[in-house]
């Protein structure tokens, strides 16, 4: 046994020791599995006894978990706290929670981790200890605490007392407690419906958990991994807060003579509107981007402070091209997953090996990394599919797209090699070629004439791109863009 399992056995190692320090009556302190130390408790300053256990949560980390008890007074607490150090990124946790067995689903919060119910509209902020339990254990805390006020509440604030007494009832079906009776056994083995709910966890610091069924493929788990700002770094303790002065990029609006878009691309510019959700006035953010070995994009971004509504847009920064352009990308292993990828809004992206196909426009434009842009796909789809089972023809469906996930939940983690095809009409997508200026040997770019009718569907068939000030009225001034190309073409020939 190594060192490290020596101070940190797994649970049924400590099982094991427990039994056989019952077993021994003569066994000393060094056998017990679990250290006791008095304490003083704080409710009644009277001496109490806190218990703490050193173990390995499987595929997580070491932990200390913490439980003291007085018996003068019967005041009990718990905690967990993590024994590794502070992981590099943050981590982002997502289960869905479809049916009661998914309630015994074994989840650690550190003290730094936000716990967030999107279909209850309900955030748990960041805690002042961590917390050691299951997800039914959490629904229960919830609802607990929740209750405790709601008598004196209907009086004060009658406004507020409904809305929260909402929230409780929803708990109350989610947990299958009847009402004005005591709870009776667990929750995971009531033989009633239980309404699906999404449970995330966001740990700056990466040390929270939420357990998984059968490996890390299970497609109703799923686990991303993100850099932390520097917020999250003051928050944890890695670095120290500024002395009043900001290190943000300045910010300002256009329209200055001075200061052109075009002379300085490290300006952000912000643009007044509405919010499109609740109609509050929201800035727009926006700034030019210069992608190596391909053109500059602008990027745009709205964040509304009152709503939280979100919405992030690329955009070309240059002409039009004459051709279309796909682009075809044979993914090996998970160092292809860090490539950039820019997906406008009119490119399609396919992955043939699972057959998964996003027609163009599907997703919007973007920009992020291969393994950013699967890990979307992967949540829309799931929360699609978990949450709209009417628009499932079948339930021979299910099992067919619960394989689909498993395998785009491969594809993700790059656990087998897969090609993505890019393929952009206007040819304003782009991925990252990481041996450039050499050429890239996975990567093949195909240059193509656009049809007719995708001119059409583009607007492009109606652009006047010369003589659009000397009109007529015939139409003689007027030229098509998918035109101009092949008159130069013609003048070429003629002049040799």
């Amino acid at each position: 046994m190594s060192k490290e399992n020596e101070f940190f056995p797994s649970i049924g190692q400590v099982a094991d020791q427990a039994d056989h320090a019952q077993d021994n009556a003569t066994a000393n302190d060094d056998d017990r599995p679990v250290e006791e130390i008095e304490s003083l408790c704080m409710r009644c300053h009277e001496q109490g006894m806190t218990r703490m256990l050193l173990t390995t949560i499987p595929y997580f980390k070491e932990v200390v978990v913490m439980s003291f008890r007085c018996e003068h007074c019967g005041f009990n607490n718990n905690e967990i706290q993590s024994a590794g150090t502070i992981r590099p990124e943050g981590a982002l946790y997502v289960a869905r929670i479809l049916d009661r067995s998914d309630l015994d689903r074994q989840i650690v919060r550190s003290p730094y981790c936000e716990i967030q119910i999107p279909e209850l509209e309900l955030t748990l902020p960041s805690a002042n200890q961590g917390q050691l339990t299951t997800v039914e254990g959490l629904v229960r805390d919830i609802a607990t605490d929740l209750s405790m006020d709601q008598p004196l509440r209907k009086y004060q604030d009658e406004a507020s007392y409904t809305a929260i007494q909402k929230i409780i009832d929803k708990l109350t079906d989610i947990l299958g407690d009847e009402p004005d009776e005591p709870v009776v056994g667990k929750a995971s083995q009531l033989e009633k419906d239980m309404p699906p709910f999404t449970l995330k966890l966001d740990d700056p610091s990466g040390n929270s958990f939420i357990e998984f069924i059968g490996s890390m493929a299970d497609p109703k788990w799923n686990m991303r991994t993100y850099p932390r700002t520097k917020e999250h770094n003051i928050l944890l303790g890695l670095s120290a807060p500024d002395d009043g002065q900001s290190t943000s990029v300045s910010e300002q609006t256009p329209g200055g003579e001075n200061d052109p878009i075009d002379e300085n691309d490290e300006e952000v510019f912000t643009f007044p509107g509405t919010c499109s959700s609740c109609g509050v006035p929201s800035d727009t953010k926006m700034k030019k981007v210069n992608i190596p070995h391909f053109q500059d994009i602008i990027i745009m971004s709205t964040n509304c402070e009152r709503c939280g509504y979100r919405d992030n847009e690329v955009k070309s920064g240059s002409a039009i091209s004459a051709k279309g352009k796909r682009i075809i990308l044979k993914v090996e292993d998970k160092d292809d997953l860090a490539r950039d990828i820019l997906k406008s809004e009119t490119a399609g992206f396919t992955i043939p090996e699972i057959e998964l196909e996003l027609t163009h426009g599907t997703l919007g434009g973007r920009f992020t990394t291969i393994e950013g842009i699967l890990e979307q796909v992967y949540e829309e789809l799931a929360e699609k599919t978990f949450y709209q089972g009417d628009s499932i023809r079948s339930e021979q469906d299910r099992p067919a797209f619960a394989v689909f996930l498993k395998n785009l939940k491969e594809i993700k983690a790059a656990e087998k090699p897969f090609t993505i095809i890019l393929d952009d009409p206007l040819a304003n997508s782009y991925i990252q070629n990481i041996y450039a200026p050499d050429p890239d040997p996975n990567m093949v770019f195909e240059h193509y004439d656009r049809t007719w009718q995708q001119n059409e569907d583009l607007g492009l068939n109606d652009i006047q791109v010369e003589g659009y000030h000397e009109d007529d009225g015939k139409g003689e001034g007027k030229k098509k863009l998918g035109t101009v190309e092949e008159e130069k073409k013609e003048e070429a020939v003629a002049v040799s």
